[in-house]
């Protein structure tokens, strides 16, 4: 629609579907919201109930009967419980929810623009969770490692089980990619003795990009995957099973973007030299991510932080003040660190990266896009200056063990 109609109504496919459920009348979930129910339900008798095509046939003819205007939706009334869509403003919405979800344990991080639920545990997580989601900001919810079965994922374990393996490793500092034996990436991987060295003797930043992932996960690991799956948070959302989660009920005519799971497995940085690098460039997924710190290895040899060493790097990050008050807590183990930025902010970052590349001499050609190749990672400095000269703020999370990152499509990140 034009830049005039859009007024942050979302997507046309999500508006349509907003529009028509609560009128089809085609059933509930327990959690209260009107959805289309995909596959046909069959009895003893053998009658089956409504298929998809019907469905959208239903979809279709009420969207024409009714003659809805494309920039408008009728109202719709599910529950009664379930109010008016809060204005996009960060101090009405965080005043609704202290009245609103007084029995869920949440913070407000990052100058208020992500939501942590602290308790895995807590059945209502979804309630809040779907307020914060409308507005496309980023969830954090701890803990989720106390649901797993934690020797499953040590290095260690997976090593012993999958080391003759081949896979591509990718060296993160010159991006690099070899085929190699799995093994020789987990042996390195708490003892940077047995690390690969590069030209310059210095030991290399390897990373196990997404070995293995989707259908081999399940086929490969078939123990992990479900020890994954019974863990995943908000599971109304995050399970392929769930009933809010609108990517897995698709019908089999469209074309799914790569829902994983897939392991993302990587060296930290405390052990080289150079720590304006990461081990994920900026980037942006195609659909909704869930990521989750299921391990967290100490590494040891020549050249690596101490425990403390890492701590101070961390603390000179821009942290908000229950990230650094997390890092204080002895029971926590720090593992990964993030910058986010909001999918909104993606052409003014596009546009300083290449005056950064100008700037170094890179040629920038017309078909080259610095988010897509995921060929940056923005160091302290680079992320000053886009504060100071495009007004764009990084959004800093530390995850701990157990944490589970929750970004939705469109959120540039790097780890």
């Amino acid at each position: 629609p034009p830049a005039s109609q859009n007024n942050e109504q979302g997507s046309t496919l999500r508006d349509l579907l907003t529009t028509t459920a609560g009128k089809l009348r085609l059933g509930s979930t327990d959690a209260g919201i009107a959805f289309a129910p995909v596959y046909s339900t069959g009895t003893a008798s053998g009658k089956t109930g409504r298929t998809m095509p019907n469905i959208l046939d239903d979809i279709i003819a009420s969207v024409v009967e009714n003659k809805i205007p494309p920039n408008r939706a009728p109202k719709i009334n599910v529950k009664s419980e379930i109010k008016e869509e809060p204005k996009d403003d960060k101090k009405s919405i965080q005043d609704d929810c202290s009245k609103r979800y007084s029995d869920i344990q949440y913070s407000w991080i990052c100058d208020k623009h992500v939501l942590w639920l602290r308790d895995h545990k807590n059945t209502n997580n979804w309630k809040l969770f779907k307020e914060c989601w409308k507005q496309g900001r980023p969830v954090l919810v701890s803990g989720m490692h106390k649901k797993m079965n934690f020797s499953l994922w040590k290095a260690e374990s997976i090593s012993l089980d999958f080391g003759n393996q081949q896979a591509d490793i990718l060296n993160c500092k010159d991006s690099i990619i070899s085929n190699t034996n799995v093994k020789e990436f987990w042996d390195g991987f708490e003892d940077v003795s047995k690390r690969q060295k590069v030209k310059n003797g210095e030991t290399a930043l390897l990373k196990l990009k997404d070995w293995p992932s989707g259908e081999d996960f399940k086929t490969m690991m078939p123990a992990r995957y479900e020890d994954l799956l019974k863990s995943l948070p908000l599971p109304e959302y995050c399970s392929p099973e769930g009933k809010l989660n609108l990517a897995s009920h698709l019908p089999g005519f469209f074309v799914r973007p790569d829902l994983g799971p897939r392991l993302c497995s990587a060296y930290g940085v405390a052990a080289t030299k150079d720590h304006d690098i990461g081990t994920t460039n900026l980037h942006i997924e195609v659909s909704d991510v869930v990521n989750i710190l299921v391990y967290v290895g100490i590494a040891k040899g020549n050249g690596v932080l101490s425990k403390s060493g890492v701590l101070k790097k961390l603390e000179e990050e821009d942290l908000d003040d229950l990230l650094r008050k997390r890092l204080k807590d002895s029971s926590e183990l720090p593992g990964a660190l993030w910058h986010i930025y909001a999918g909104k902010d993606a052409d003014k970052i596009r546009e300083f990266l290449q005056k950064i590349a100008k700037e170094q001499g890179l040629e920038v050609l017309p078909e080259h896009d610095p988010i897509r190749d995921q060929s940056w990672y923005v160091n302290k400095k680079l992320r000053q200056r886009l504060f100071e000269e495009y007004g764009v703020k990084t959004c800093t999370v530390i995850q701990f063990l157990g944490d589970a990152i929750i970004l939705p499509a469109g959120a540039l990140h790097q780890v």
